[in-house]
């Protein structure tokens, strides 16, 4: 898309341009930056033309040429040299209120993170020849349509975990529908598009949709009754998602499960040691509505679903 010309500061005389001192920031409009972000480019890298050493769009083209043709882009100094400065930012905005509600949902709610270890090597085998069966005519799986059925089954034993409290009339809503909050990064910050009534979609159904809301909330085209009414969240960093995690849970529901990446390791089956699949389910809540043995038992029943995945398609 074609992005506005960015004027130059006008200078008080035809002097060459002062340089940002070594290790200052990057000086840039916010434009800028989002041109840079989208091209994959680091600032730091990039050498500016605009008064003072201000980056333009014209040098980040410039860079993108260097580096496609194989050349060393120039650069304010080495790699090695002292940084100093400060770049003060407000948080206005969307950011601000993404802010809000995170220390909203901190403060009010007493939260506790149970961690377990799930082996998906059957499942993954699975999506691996589901994927290789249907390519090109149904939409492609990954972890989450998965994850989303297993809760979907799990929370019919435990439907104290799929719900709302409402703290000024103290009144817990459990719901039969299960409408999945997918936590998704957008340009503009953290969303939470909702897959509605997940426990009626099969997996491409359930796949097509989580496709559909990140698309839409990426491009900043979520609306707002698709950003609300969640009963519960998934949130998943995918192959970033580190070891475990303790993820905040998405006001005014009662709990949010963390999905941290899949990492292949030896683990002992039947006196062998074998390599296996692991995957860790970091899953945080509500202690003011769920006891610590009630959330063992749901993230337990939601591993065997996992590790076993021909149950999640038996009634």
């Amino acid at each position: 898309a074609p992005r506005r010309a960015e004027a130059e500061v006008p200078r008080d005389d035809d002097r060459p341009a002062s340089r940002p001192a070594p290790g200052s920031p990057p000086l840039a409009s916010p434009a800028v930056r989002q041109h840079a972000w989208d091209l994959g480019i680091e600032l730091r890298f990039v050498t500016g033309s605009g008064h003072g050493g201000r980056i333009l769009h014209g040098d980040l083209e410039a860079y993108v040429q260097q580096r496609d043709a194989g050349l060393p882009p120039a650069t304010g100094g080495g790699g090695l040299a002292k940084r100093s400065g400060e770049e003060r930012i407000p948080l206005i905005g969307l950011r601000r209120k993404i802010a809000e509600k995170m220390q909203a949902a901190k403060r009010h709610i007493p939260h506790f993170t149970y961690v377990e270890e799930v082996d998906v090597t059957e499942l993954e085998a699975l999506r691996a020849t589901l994927n290789q069966r249907w390519q090109g005519r149904r939409a492609h799986l990954t972890l989450l349509p998965f994850l989303a059925r297993a809760l979907a089954v799990a929370v019919r034993d435990f439907p104290q975990m799929n719900a709302r409290f409402d703290e000024e009339s103290s009144t817990v809503t459990r719901y039969g529908a299960v409408h999945l909050g997918i936590a998704t990064q957008g340009e503009q910050g953290l969303a939470v598009p909702v897959v509605r009534h997940a426990e009626a979609l099969d997996l491409w159904g359930c796949a097509q949709e989580v496709a559909r809301l990140a698309t839409a909330v990426r491009g900043g085209k979520a609306g707002r009754d698709e950003l609300s009414g969640s009963t519960l969240t998934i949130s998943s960093l995918g192959p970033l998602g580190g070891i475990a995690s303790t993820p905040i849970i998405n006001h005014p529901e009662v709990a949010i499960i963390g999905v941290n990446r899949i990492v292949e390791r030896p683990a002992f089956r039947h006196g062998l040691v074998v390599p296996r699949k692991l995957m860790n389910l970091s899953a945080s809540f509500d202690h003011r509505l769920i006891d610590g043995q009630d959330a063992a038992s749901f993230i337990q029943a939601v591993r065997q679903l996992l590790e076993q995945p021909a149950t999640l398609f038996l009634e």
